[in-house]
């Protein structure tokens, strides 16, 4: 009998919540110490929030394997087949360096020309350029630190996740503070560099305590073997559809941040600073997904229909729940989050004009975000490939059109990303319903 109970979802939910909230801390850390430089600090802030919306593009792509071989691991665990998994970890970690190190090739050289792209002009793009020449070498730390952390949740275990991703999160704080103000008499200030660095070394930590957990807290060997597994098949498979999922929501991350480079350079630290609370709140969010995703997977391999039904009805309720205490605090400290990241009267007087947008979000994004999580567990991929495509193609870019037409200014760029969130989670709960209530009322069994 596989436990479903209130306490077994928190067991899972609350390592994940903090091991989630570790990546988009290093660019929330990142924004806010470099937006509070004195000379300058606009412009810092909105080079680091372009370059970390463009790294949040490409490393939400290549993640997808996470989500791919802890689908594959939590089915074989719910089968009762673990066993016959055993070189497909090395293979699928191997996998995910191998494509982040023909990332790192292919932007490396053509910098420049991105962040142009992106309308980053004058000191910002010099600064988006210094930046992201260090931070690009994190990817691999990344993208195998994250092929680790889906391997312990397919193996039900997010405590180490949680441990690994707090300790990354300290020293990107500490060094950030150390290294871009420095230390009087020791280390010289070294602003948005420092900022890059910190985050470097965090990534290179968090990498290192991960090689060092999963050999020493799992049965997994890390040796690489031949012939490949038959179920890298299948990740391959997963990943592709997962990848131009991920396209379609970097398209539009990215085209929300051009736009509002467009209007200038402190409508884009506004942006920065509502796209940084944003994600926060997103992976807060998918603390509750990933326990969906790892029960749902295990339950999908038993053929646990009713479980895996009334799972994702609690997990959508509290995430629900988190949402709305999400939104209660960011009400309450409404006039306050801002200074967190910049002091500009002008900036400050903008993102309070639009903050309100992003706590409406919530709400979507507390529905949207379980329901892909337990998606993903299921293996539906595919399905999530079109919603993406659609939400999109055929939401978010014509609200976003229509807002540059009407002259809407960043009110309506985060009108397009309410649009492009609502989407996905309407069309996923329609799916669900469709696919799995029959099966769950075709099927009753017992639940703890």
């Amino acid at each position: 009998m596989i436990d479903i109970s209130f306490k077994r979802i928190q067991h899972l939910a609350i390592p994940a919540i903090i091991a989630g909230i570790a990546e988009p801390i290093l660019s929330s850390t990142d924004a806010a110490v470099v937006g509070n430089i004195p000379e300058f600090g606009t412009e810092s802030l909105a080079a680091v929030g372009i370059v970390g919306v463009f790294l949040s593009a490409l490393i939400w792509i290549l993640a997808q394997t996470r989500s791919a071989i802890s689908a594959i691991v939590s089915q074989n665990v719910g089968a009762g087949t673990l066993s016959d998994l055993r070189s497909f970890p090395a293979q699928a970690i191997f996998f995910n360096i191998l494509l982040s190190l023909i990332v790192l090739g292919f932007t490396y050289f053509f910098v420049e020309e991105i962040f142009t792209l992106l309308n980053a002009k004058g000191m910002i793009l010099d600064l988006s350029i210094a930046y992201y020449n260090i931070r690009v070498w994190g990817f691999p730390l990344t993208l195998f630190t994250f092929a680790v952390f889906g391997l312990f949740r397919g193996l039900q275990n997010t405590f180490w996740p949680m441990i690994i991703a707090a300790i990354g999160a300290g020293v990107n704080i500490g060094l950030d503070f150390l290294l871009v103000y420095g230390l009087d008499g020791f280390i010289a200030p070294m602003g948005v560099v420092g900022a890059a660095w910190a985050s470097l070394v965090a990534q290179g930590v968090m990498a290192l305590l991960s090689l060092v957990l999963v050999l020493k807290k799992t049965q997994v060997s890390l040796a690489l073997e031949f012939p490949l597994h038959p179920q890298i098949k299948r990740l391959v498979s997963m990943c592709a559809n997962l990848f131009l999922r991920s396209i379609a929501l970097n398209i539009a991350l990215i085209l929300s941040t051009r736009e509002a480079a467009g209007l200038g350079k402190e409508y884009v630290a506004v942006h920065t600073i509502a796209m940084n609370i944003w994600l926060f709140t997103a992976f807060f969010l998918d603390g509750y997904g990933a326990a969906g995703n790892i029960l749902g997977g295990r339950l999908l391999g038993a053929k646990n229909y009713l479980s895996l039904w009334k799972v994702t009805q609690r997990v959508t309720l509290y995430n629900t729940l988190v949402a709305i205490v999400l939104i209660l605090a960011g009400v309450f400290c409404y006039n306050y989050v801002g200074l967190i990241f910049n002091k500009d009267p002008l900036v400050l007087s903008i993102f309070t004009g639009m903050f309100f947008m992003v706590l409406i979000c919530l709400p979507f994004n507390a529905i949207a975000f379980t329901l892909d999580a337990i998606f993903k567990g299921l293996g539906e991929m595919a399905y999530l490939r079109n919603v993406l495509l659609g939400s999109t193609f055929l939401g978010f870019i014509p609200m976003l059109l229509l807002s540059n037409y009407m002259g809407w200014g960043l009110i309506g760029i985060w009108g397009a990303i309410i649009v492009w969130v609502g989407w996905r989670a309407v069309a996923l709960i329609i799916k669900y319903r469709k696919k799995y209530l029959p099966l769950a009322l075709e099927t009753p069994q017992e639940v703890i």
